[in-house]
């Protein structure tokens, strides 16, 4: 792990962002609440949560980190049939949010994949990455 110690606490804060593809049945069952695993956008919004809150768990010289906020979204663009999950996570630390946020929407979307793969063999999760951050030696990004 990289030696924090000598850094000041300042607030933090990451948003990460990702697709997922769906076929025209997906989407539907996702808007309608039709999947047979339950409601695919309400789990997949705790899983990325809990995913970001254990991410010093999963990537092995991550800092653990207690969060002031975590929250995922969902933006829907049906015409295009892709879902896109936002998550925000706002702390104050020594160390960024940004692995956190990376996690949260990778696993939001891979709960999304789990709850829709008997409905879709071909999803594409994809366009995972940092969309901004704020805080710590090199500020907003």
């Amino acid at each position: 792990m990289v030696d924090v110690s000598a850094k000041e606490i300042t607030a933090r804060a990451a948003v990460a962002k990702g697709i997922i593809t769906v076929n025209a049945q997906a989407m539907a069952a996702i808007l309608e609440g039709t999947s047979k695993k339950g409601d695919v956008l309400g789990v997949a919004r705790i899983a990325g949560i809990t995913a970001a809150k254990r991410t010093a768990d999963l990537i092995p010289l991550c800092h653990p980190l207690i969060f002031d906020t975590c929250k995922i979204d969902f933006n829907i663009n049906e015409k295009e049939l892709q879902i896109e999950a936002v998550c925000a996570v706002k702390l104050d630390g020594k160390t960024g949010a940004e692995m956190e946020a990376l996690t949260g929407v990778s696993v939001a979307l891979l709960t999304v994949y789990d709850m829709c793969k008997a409905i879709d063999k071909g999803m594409v999760i994809g366009e995972i990455k940092l969309w901004k951050k704020a805080g710590g030696k090199s500020g907003v990004a």
